[in-house]
């Protein structure tokens, strides 16, 4: 245990030593890792539910991921507490004797799991681009909630960067269903190289759709919940509510994973489809958003905003390569170039008593 601590320690040393030396601008490496997350983890997991051959089932991708962010957060605690028993001590407190405030996460875990498996769902039956940008309705729903749970207001900029994002994402989804554009995209990308006689998952545009826009009401009513947790609550760390949320979210998981998938779980195993890509994307989702929390406390609003819309031009861009299915047209053009300009000004701050909530990463990550 003693070892483990001073790697760390020496860890944070290295990274805080190489921020404070001016040997990069801290605000441009916050956007980078922002891009880089989020437009790598939707393209690596589009990637890796269109392979040929043996599907993981996505259920128990979720309860990994939960389980090694876990992990994780008991780590970095251990590390700040500097011992075993000052750290049982700080679970003691604030999850045992504090029961109640523990409990309020079932909720907020209960939607952010149910969020992660629609993603898994939507990616499994849209391209990467589509996704992203599809996804970002998660603003609007997240704006809608708030007004209505938190009583917040919305500038007129923010108001019609919404309407703007709305009819940029229709426009999206309705070359997504265009006929012509079914008939390329009836299989997944996966067909075009697929082996002969291995399996080609089927794919449904309207499943998808359908999946992201759950998803982004969970996401909005989770992340408003939260926040009016996190505002009635005693101060506790950021990695002690990924601990909760965590626990709660692992055995949610597992309920969730029984009811949908446990005869296919019984008969091929947890693990089954595994290979060392779909661990490196599990791996990605448990700490990709681990990473974030600790790097988006240096980005600003706008920041932020910039990352989320060069993210979707980094997807659409990649994605012209690595699936060799994936088309788009002037109107999926069109479509796109609105959703990323809604994103980039609904993310410019209003006055002081109207921010509204700020553009998180997609793919499947819980607000911090």
């Amino acid at each position: 245990m003693q070892r483990l601590s001073n790697t760390f320690r020496g860890f944070g040393a290295s990274f805080t030593l190489v921020l404070s030396s001016g040997f990069c601008d801290i605000k441009y490496l916050s956007l980078a890792i922002l891009v880089v997350q989020n437009s790598a983890l939707i393209l690596s997991v589009r990637y890796s539910r269109t392979l040929p051959g043996d599907l993981y089932i996505s259920t128990t991708a979720v309860v990994v991921a939960e389980v090694l962010k876990v992990i994780a957060c008991i780590m970095i605690l251990l590390y700040q507490r500097g011992s075993l028993m000052r750290f049982m001590h700080l679970v003691h407190e604030q999850v045992i004797v504090n029961y109640a405030d523990t409990l309020k996460l079932g909720i907020p875990s209960l939607l952010y799991t149910l969020q992660n498996n629609l993603q898994y769902i939507a990616i499994s039956n849209l391209d990467a681009a589509t996704f992203q940008m599809t996804y970002q309705l998660k603003i609007l729903t997240t704006a809608i909630v708030s007004v209505i749970m938190l009583n917040r207001s919305l500038s007129k900029l923010q108001w019609f960067s919404l309407a703007v994002l709305f009819s940029g994402v229709v426009l999206v989804q309705l070359e997504v269903n265009n006929p012509s554009a079914k008939s390329q995209n009836v299989a997944s990308e996966a067909a075009t190289n697929a082996p002969t006689g291995s399996a080609v998952h089927e794919q449904s545009a309207i499943k998808g759709l359908i999946a992201v826009i759950i998803s982004s009401f969970c996401s909005a009513c989770a992340g408003v919940y939260f926040e009016k947790i996190l505002k009635g609550s005693q101060q506790v760390s950021l990695w002690m509510r990924n601990i909760q949320l965590g626990i709660f979210g692992t055995v949610i998981g597992l309920v969730g994973m029984q009811v949908k998938d446990g005869i296919k779980v019984a008969e091929k195993g947890f693990f089954f489809g595994y290979t060392h890509f779909v661990w490196g994307v599990v791996i990605q989702q448990a700490f990709g958003g681990l990473l974030v929390a600790v790097v988006v406390k240096y980005a600003d609003n706008i920041l932020k905003g910039f990352a989320t819309s060069l993210a979707i031009v980094v997807s659409t861009i990649a994605s012209v390569f690595l699936f060799p299915d994936f088309h788009f047209s002037l109107t999926f053009i069109l479509g796109g170039s609105m959703v990323i300009a809604a994103v980039f000004f609904y993310s410019k701050p209003p006055a002081a008593q109207t921010i509204l909530p700020s553009v998180q990463s997609s793919g499947t990550q819980k607000p911090t």
